[in-house]
């Protein structure tokens, strides 16, 4: 838990609700029990309860939940935790059914817990499937966000960009209402509110519905908040960077390897030494590491653009080398102090080799021409060269037949920095594309185009304007003693985290309106009435500001926000929240792959 603890605004408090309503809901079923995960619950759960405090209350089995029979176990109750989806409804009226009618002997019972709360369609669901009379209780295990690090919480809600504007369901933004009105009972009510973007206006107005609704508002607001100002930041306002390569330490490992719920997995070949690789045959090829900032060495790291990673390694690994054989002509004094030291120090010594084996991994690929002809052709529709052609580069990607999520990544990145392709140019693509791929690709072609990341030319280049106005694309960007945000991306700075920069100095989006006219949405500036409180923060502490992504943020965004709190001006903390960190290739996967249940 320590890891959570190391902000202003203590992160364990999230952990330790959500742990504690789990553990209560548990305790109402004595005996041995089973839990049955909806898959995208149980990475993020062990946030909150590892296996260990499950088997502390009796939990003996643990299964996925899919669309076989239940194994047979010994245990008095089974539970199912799940996302209030349709699809997953069938799943467990299918297991109930099956394990129910297959098993002699004493019945067991069935629970399903709800994260984070109930559907009505859902129990409807259960009703029509008849299997809801063998439930013996329905209840909600209220986890809205999952404890990632110190100053980041994930609700780990991959279709919330999807849903919101695609199939225009706006139910997710409900859902981050709720989660909202979480975060100020834990840490107080929030005096200043900004925001920009549809959703982010919409999120705003159900917050203030339910804190009018709340029976429990005149409690919650006697408590002074350690949140000074709450930013919503709609993803739909910036949606180059999510598509543009992150080219930190932590941005590149998910790149390529996948952070899920602060763990990646990496050939498990590349950890061993020379003797270890002839000798072992690997049963598993994958090593999975967790990274999180109780790994002192990855929190130093995990920031730095990937160029000053190779340096700075090699300078711990030197200092960590001095240190163990500086163990000569000392007197018993200082030798004892360096015998407990030591286990210290070879545990830095261990996080060096680790770390060096991370970056040996991805270092195979950023040294690769196909690696560095795409972040030249990046960084080229970044800086709006020829972005009104037909791009070769892309040409060359659908001949060779690369993945389709990366051929669209790049046409859409082209897209937005032209805001818009001319007519021709996106027909040639498309037809392109469905030459190549088949005509299974013009549904992700149409879903990209719903959403916006598509579309034809228009009169304004707002891009074109907004990088001017704003400085989004820096030439001298320094990486490896970087004075400007534009690092995290080598020459651009992410929209969403300057804009945040801009609004922090001047206090308000009355400064900005220049550049807000090309910007969607309405914006959100609001001073709630708080009673016994003060909208003013203490001046000889750093105030603390909650930037809350509506629709996913990336790890070069965290990045970049982390960096900027470093600077003497302003001087400011941020505690990040966001419905799904992401990349590139996992926000089209999720756009353009549209869930069978909807």
């Amino acid at each position: 838990m320590s890891h959570l603890q190391g902000g202003k605004a203590d992160i364990s408090l999230i952990q330790i609700a959500a742990r504690n309503n789990l553990i209560t809901l548990l305790e109402k079923c004595p005996g041995p029990k089973a839990i049955v995960w909806d898959n995208s619950l149980a990475g993020p759960v062990g946030l909150v309860a590892q296996y260990a405090v499950l088997r502390e209350h009796a939990v003996v089995k643990m299964y996925p939940l899919r669309a076989v029979p239940l194994p047979e176990t010994d245990v008095k109750h089974i539970i199912f935790i799940t996302r209030p989806k349709l699809h997953l409804m069938d799943l467990v009226a299918q297991n109930v059914h099956n394990d129910s009618k297959a098993r002699g002997g004493p019945k067991k019972q069935y629970h399903l817990l709800f994260v984070p709360r109930k559907s009505l369609l859902c129990i409807k669901r259960l009703e029509h499937s008849g299997m809801f009379g063998s439930l013996t209780a329905i209840e909600e295990f209220k986890c809205d966000f999952f404890p990632f690090d110190s100053d980041l919480i994930s609700m780990e809600l991959p279709e919330v960009y999807r849903d919101y504007h695609l199939e225009n369901d706006p139910s997710c933004l409900y859902q981050i209402a709720q989660a909202i009105m979480l975060l100020q009972k834990i840490y107080g009510p929030i005096p200043r509110i900004w925001g920009r973007g549809a959703a982010a206006k919409q999120v705003w107005d159900l917050v203030t519905r339910l804190q009018r609704e709340n029976i429990s508002n005149e409690i919650k607001e006697q408590q002074n908040s350690c949140i000074d100002r709450l930013l919503l930041i709609d993803r739909s306002l910036d949606l180059i960077s999510p598509l543009a390569t992150q080219l930190t330490y932590e941005g590149l490992i998910d790149e390529l390897f996948g952070i899920n719920n602060t763990t990646a997995n990496f050939p498990a070949d590349k950890f061993l030494s020379n003797e270890e690789r002839s000798s072992e045959s690997l049963a598993e090829d994958k090593k999975q590491i967790i990274l999180n900032s109780g790994d002192k060495l990855f929190s130093e790291l995990r920031d730095k653009n990937f160029n000053a990673v190779g340096a700075f390694l090699s300078k711990q690994a030197k200092l960590i080398t001095s240190q163990i054989e500086d163990r000569h002509d000392k007197t018993v004094q200082e030798m004892k102090l360096f015998v407990q030291r030591l286990p210290i120090m070879l545990a830095n010594k261990e996080a060096v080799v680790r770390h060096t084996a991370i970056a040996e991994c991805i270092k195979e690929v950023t040294d690769s021409y196909d690696f560095l002809d795409c972040l030249q052709a990046e960084q080229e529709f970044l800086n709006c060269i020829e972005v009104d052609k037909v791009s070769p580069f892309i040409e060359d990607l659908i001949a060779q037949k690369k993945p389709l999520v990366k051929v669209l990544r790049f046409i859409c990145l082209q897209c937005i920095a032209s805001s818009g392709l001319k007519p021709k140019i996106l027909e040639y693509y498309k037809r392109e594309i469905v030459q190549v791929y088949g005509t299974q690709a013009l549904l992700a072609l149409t879903n990209l185009e719903k959403v916006g990341l598509l579309k034809v030319q228009s009169s304004t280049r707002q891009y074109t304007v907004l990088r001017k106005a704003l400085r989004l694309t820096m030439e001298d960007t320094s990486e490896v003693n970087p004075t400007d945000i534009s690092y995290v991306h080598s020459i651009y700075a992410p929209l969403s985290i300057r804009l945040t920069e801009q609004l922090l100095k001047s206090g308000g989006w009355k400064q900005l309106q220049d550049v807000l006219g090309l910007l969607p949405g309405p914006t959100v500036d609001e001073s709630p009435l708080i009673p016994n409180g003060s909208s003013d923060s203490n001046t000889n502490s750093p105030s603390i500001v909650l930037i809350f992504f509506i629709g996913g943020c990336t790890f070069a965004e965290i990045s970049a926000l982390r960096f900027l709190s470093q600077q003497e001006d302003p001087n400011v903390e941020f505690v990040i929240a966001t419905t799904k960190l992401i990349n590139g290739d996992s926000f089209l996967k999720n756009i353009i792959n549209a869930d069978n249940d909807k």
